[in-house]
């Protein structure tokens, strides 16, 4: 057990004369488990954190909580290839099944945060906040179980390989998790919302997000006689300058399609052509119906950017995941949920982000809702996700397990 564990505990206090985010509005059973539970809760999401793992390598992580819930009594399936698990929580008595559902898996990036219990593992980083919503579903699970009797189901789905594609998400359904959900929510870290607010919005809270792989070939030769091979780099750079705005002019503007690159790659000296470059990037919509009409835009577009070069090429088009589109329904139950659980003062506003995420996919067989959990401590500056410093405040662990519990509760009640 290293230092860090010993003092999880100690989690970070609000700024003076500010009310504590971690504490809530009963019902009594719940402040009594979360103050008995919080302190351990910590200790695993710290060493969560220090041990991340990546997409489809989460295995240490899908048995540690498979362990804890064993030693709770909530019987806990592992997925095939041994990352992720579904559990499910019965009430006692008949009623509606809701999912909740958290990601387990971390960026391959390298931690400067400076927390005490950064990452150990070199190059790999919980720089999204998964580790805050691993904990705070296992915490929901734990309270859910010793919680008195309720009419209905709660079924705990900790997905694998959020940050990739095709992500963990079609696992989930592709096992069976999502049969028979009625309504399926879950939590996501957002550090500029501040710690004890919880962010809704209903309809479309995040984009579509799909992968652009460009492979662009020739003959090669001396940068002396272009006209007798083919330009390489002049034809990539001509797609990577041109196709975002093309784009831009094909898809309706209300769309908001966003085509950034993230890896051009040419060539190694300077007075020869290539025979072949590179191209990266991914396009991001925020509209369902112009998601649908992305791909092949993109590939006739290529193809006619491309065709005075001469150049042959390769396309691979990846299609992500759409928007995530709130259900007004769900909203409203989580709405009522953080009220209940937080107070009225929890709930706040957000925008849609142009970031994606695969909770879409588990959208598409049961109405439900994403919600942001602050993670700002209000102190230091605001970091982003993904980024190497990115921190999520501790106290938001309470407001998570307190959002989560209540929203099944309100979501069994109809």
């Amino acid at each position: 057990m290293t230092a860090a564990d010993d003092a999880a505990g100690d989690i970070a206090h609000a700024p003076a004369g500010t009310a504590d985010p971690g504490r809530g509005r009963g019902p009594a059973w719940l402040d009594g488990l979360l103050a008995a539970q919080l302190p351990e809760l910590v200790r695993l999401r710290r060493r969560v954190h220090a041990h991340p793992e990546l997409s489809w390598h989460e295995s240490r992580t899908t048995q540690l909580l498979h362990d804890v819930l064993a030693a709770a009594g909530i019987p806990a399936q592992v997925l095939p290839g041994g990352t992720g698990l579904v559990a499910e929580i019965d009430g006692g008595k008949p009623g509606p099944v809701i999912g909740l559902r958290a990601d387990l898996d971390a960026l391959p990036v390298a931690e400067a945060s400076g927390l005490p219990f950064a990452s150990t593992v070199r190059g790999v980083a919980h720089a999204c906040g998964h580790d805050v919503h691993t904990t705070v579903l296992l915490g929901a699970a734990l309270a859910l179980q010793a919680a008195p009797g309720f009419a209905g189901r709660a079924r705990v789905l900790f997905q694998a390989a959020e940050e990739v594609m095709p992500g963990g998400s079609h696992q989930l359904v592709a096992s069976g998790a999502l049969t028979g959900v009625d309504r399926v929510f879950a939590l996501h870290c957002d550090p500029r919302v501040p710690a004890g607010r919880v962010g809704l919005r209903v309809g479309p809270i995040t984009s579509a997000c799909d992968m652009i792989e460009l492979e662009v070939s020739g003959p090669g030769g001396h940068t002396s006689r272009p006209h007798l091979t083919v330009d390489v780099v002049g034809a990539l750079t001509a797609v990577a300058a041109r196709l975002p705005l093309l784009v831009s002019r094909r898809l309706d503007p209300r769309a908001g399609a966003l085509l950034v690159w993230g890896a051009i790659g040419a060539g190694e000296a300077s007075n020869v052509i290539p025979r072949q470059g590179t191209l990266r990037g991914t396009l991001r919509i925020m509209d369902r119906a112009a998601w649908e009409l992305a791909e092949p835009v993109v590939t006739e577009l290529v193809e006619q950017l491309l065709a005075p070069s001469g150049a042959a090429h390769r396309l691979t088009y990846v299609r992500g995941v759409p928007p995530v589109v709130n259900d007004a329904r769900s909203v409203a139950m989580m709405r009522e949920a953080v009220t209940r659980a937080i107070g009225p003062d929890a709930v706040v506003a957000v925008e849609q982000s142009a970031g994606a995420e695969d909770f879409a996919v588990l959208l598409e067989h049961a109405p439900g809702a994403l919600a942001r959990l602050g993670v700002w401590d209000g102190l230091e500056p605001q970091v982003d996700l993904h980024s190497t410093g990115f921190r999520a405040d501790e106290r938001a662990i309470p407001v998570g397990v307190r959002t989560l519990v209540h929203t099944v509760l309100t979501a069994l009640a109809g």
